[in-house]
This record gives C-alpha cells, structure tokens and sequence, in this order.
C-alpha cells in the first residue's frame, strides 16, 4: 500500500474526526495540527513498519449552509 486517505470533517460539537477510507483507522482533535499529529501516530500503530503507507491523505469535508 502506497498511501491512505482520510475523510476529514468538522465535529458538531467542535473540533475534527477522520476516518480511514478501507482501514478500521479512526481519530479525533481540537485543531488541524492536533488531528494531523493524531493520524500520523494512528498509521505509525495500525502499520508495522514494513507495511505502512509512504502518504498521508486528508480529504477534508466542510458543510455550510445559507439560509435564503
């Protein structure tokens, strides 16, 4: 495996969740910086060091809503 994507989204009660696409990986923060640390230290641990992905994908998901 060359790399694994994320699902980034916004929290409802504040803060952010990503979710490994096709591997049972999944992590919570505060900040961008805090969830980037938290999903690298979860790759470092679902992989063993000959099977861990070279790249780190965020895909980052925000919902906005207008009211008309």
């Amino acid at each position: 495996m060359n790399e694994v994507i994320f699902l980034v989204e916004e929290a409802p009660e504040g803060g952010y969740t990503a979710r490994a696409l096709g591997e049972a990986i999944f992590t919570e923060a505060e900040t961008l910086d805090e969830l980037r640390a938290n999903v690298r230290e979860a790759v470092e641990c679902h992989f063993d060091a000959n099977n861990r992905p070279k790249i780190i994908r965020l895909h980052m998901v925000r919902e906005e809503v207008i009211s008309t």
